[in-house]
């Protein structure tokens, strides 16, 4: 494993993520948030397993992630669903994923979570499109794990516009709604008046449509010809729970970083972040966006060193301004690994 990149606040390196792991302090990270390779039938580029082996093959990873944990931290996974080779049933995965993080590591699940994308197209093929015996697969389970029943939370920083209808009944509450015994016995009285919250509480519904087609990262890497990864998932997913589950200058960690979505968000959020993936063409072209359009003369010479390998790692200070620097104590990295400084 080798440090391929670094930012003020964050560090990209190539290798496998077990390396990276191992070099992290105990009890040092708030976060960890990734959207592995999902189990699917198919070989991908991007080196997805097999479903009879990927349960056991992502599963090792959850000592290590536990150990680096807080009390106060959270590991979130994103995971797709899947169905069984050639047969119009559910593979089971990523609830048996669940079941044993929590049963062999001692996970608390937090709260399950399910991304829907609306975007998504019709599939799998044979069942939803040729036959139409089944409806698309538009929705993943993201599970939010804890070490502690209280990890750090606070829903009051990802709230989301009220409805016209709720704003409404907020200006006027008895105009709209009378308080009154439910069925269930419970006596609602009308509060709705003396709302603070400035949004409404969202649900464990996340609707993100996956549409990006002109975003900086795929510009950019139009223009160098850069090997973009064909399985990004949206911004706005990793900013959800880096803001529901993080503060200022947390330390968030992706051991499947792909492009670096994550790393990008938790730069914007003033997080510090670790990074690391196999395939350093992917992790490579992640660096484009941490660039700063227009690109000029100094950003392709960088852009060169790191696709040539040349005076590693390379520093993007100079195109991403923020103040301080991250340091490999920041990190919680142990000393005398294979992480290089700076």
């Amino acid at each position: 494993m080798y440090e391929l990149y670094y930012t003020n606040l964050g560090r990209a390196y190539v290798g496998d993520s077990h390396n990276l792991l191992a070099s992290i302090d105990d009890n040092s990270v708030d976060l960890v948030i990734t959207s592995p390779p999902f189990a699917l039938q198919r070989r991908k580029e991007y080196g997805n397993k097999d479903q009879d082996e990927y349960v056991g093959w992502l599963v090792q990873f959850g000592r290590d992630i536990y150990r680096i944990l807080k009390e106060s931290g959270s590991f979130v996974l994103d995971l797709g669903g899947a169905y069984k080779k050639k047969r119009p049933v559910r593979s089971l995965y990523n609830f048996r994923i669940l079941i044993q993080m929590c049963d062999e590591y001692g996970f608390n699940l937090a709260e399950e979570f399910y991304w829907h994308n609306p975007a998504k197209l019709p599939s799998p093929i044979e069942w939803v499109n040729k036959r139409k015996i089944r409806a698309k697969d538009s929705v993943n389970t993201v599970w939010w794990f804890s070490k502690s029943d209280f990890p750090k939370a606070d829903i009051r920083k990802v709230l989301v516009p009220y409805s016209e209808r709720m704003k409404k009944l907020l200006e006027d509450p008895d105009s709209f709604y009378k308080a009154k015994k439910r069925p269930s016995g419970h006596d609602i009285s009308n509060s709705f008046g003396t709302s603070v919250n400035g949004g409404a509480i969202p649900p464990n519904l996340l609707q993100i449509p996956n549409t990006d087609s002109n975003s900086q990262y795929l510009r950019l890497c139009k223009e160098f010809s850069a090997k973009k990864h064909p399985a990004r998932f949206p911004s706005k997913l990793p900013e959800f729970f880096i803001d529901f589950l993080t503060d200022e200058h947390d330390l968030v960690v992706d051991i499947f970083a792909g492009s670096n979505t994550t790393g990008e968000v938790a730069d914007i959020r003033g997080r510090r972040w670790l990074a690391c993936d196999l395939d350093r063409d992917y992790l490579a072209a992640s660096a484009l966006r941490f660039f700063e359009e227009p690109i000029d003369e100094k950003q392709r010479r960088i852009f060169q060193k790191l696709i040539s390998g040349c005076d590693l790692p390379v520093d993007l200070t100079e195109v991403r301004k923020q103040k301080g620097l991250f340091t490999l104590q920041d990190a919680g990295l142990s000393g005398g690994h294979s992480v290089a400084p700076f």
